[in-house]
């Protein structure tokens, strides 16, 4: 008889259906060959702390949280990284054995990691990159692009408040335009970023005039279903790089389940293969 403990962790939203997440840690696991299981959990708001405090008992070793808990994940966390405090949000928490809890964010890093991966000759020095949108992942990018020395960020959102309350928080390198000028300030762009739901399916189209994109920009959309977004699809006819939303999603998962099972995975094309199975 051994003591030997499973480890187990999951990820927690509401609703969490559609996650892709135990597909991909699933993946992970049985190509490394570990012990070890990733589940789903659907919890309530109002449940979350109470089922956050209960799992480290039940043998879980941590969690990735989406949406609609990743700042409110923050605020139960008992101890948060830099990046998970300046974002605002958590998508990755780590159990320790006294039970407490230890927030992380690494959705800037997964963006970075993709967007080197899929436009290696991007550099963030060269020009000004577009966001469209003032979200959760809109900050977890904001703070990603100004970390890696993006000049000028011009951000624009339907809702204009939202965007003026993000370059309050960080600071004069964004520069706030009108979701109706949003087609004018692509001109000039080296990188246009969606991080809008806008294009995803069952979701309204992303209206915003596209004819400014210049050859050789580089054009991400965080949107990974569809895998090439109308977006996405616009810019490679205009001659720009195209980096899809999947990737992203990959790589913001290498750091928690390197915590959580022991091994730091690798993303490839038979992981992204088996996601989208």
């Amino acid at each position: 008889m051994t003591d030997h403990k499973i480890p187990l962790a999951g990820v927690i939203g509401h609703p969490v259906g559609h996650s892709r997440s135990p597909k991909l840690h699933g993946h992970w696991l049985k190509t490394y060959g570990l012990d070890g299981h990733y589940v789903p959990m659907d919890v309530a708001p109002a449940d979350l702390e109470t089922v956050l405090r209960t799992l480290p008992k039940a043998g879980f070793v941590g969690t990735n949280v989406t949406v609609p808990h990743k700042e409110a994940a923050l605020r139960i966390a008992d101890h948060a990284s830099d990046r998970a405090t300046v974002i605002g949000a958590a998508n990755t928490l780590v159990f320790r054995e006294d039970g407490s809890i230890h927030a992380d964010n690494t959705d800037g890093y997964g963006f970075m990691e993709n967007l080197r991966a899929g436009a290696p000759d991007w550099n963030a020095k060269d020009g000004p990159a577009v966001v469209f949108g003032a979200g959760g992942a809109a900050r977890a990018v904001l703070q990603a692009l100004a970390d890696a020395g993006v000049p000028e960020i011009l951000l624009t959102n339907r809702t204009r408040t939202r965007a003026d309350h993000l370059k309050e928080e960080f600071g004069q390198r964004i520069t706030v335009v009108d979701w109706v000028q949003a087609g004018n300030v692509i001109e000039n762009a080296e990188l246009v970023v969606n991080t809008t739901s806008l294009g995803m399916q069952g979701q309204p189209e992303l209206r915003v005039p596209l004819d400014g994109l210049q050859p050789g920009a580089v054009v991400t959309d965080l949107v990974y279903a569809p895998l090439k977004t109308n977006l996405l699809k616009t810019a490679e006819e205009a001659g720009c790089t195209v980096v899809d939303g999947l990737g992203m999603l990959l790589h913001q998962a290498v750091p928690g389940f390197e915590r959580w099972f022991g091994v730091r995975p690798e993303v490839n094309d038979d992981l992204r293969a088996a996601v989208l199975a």
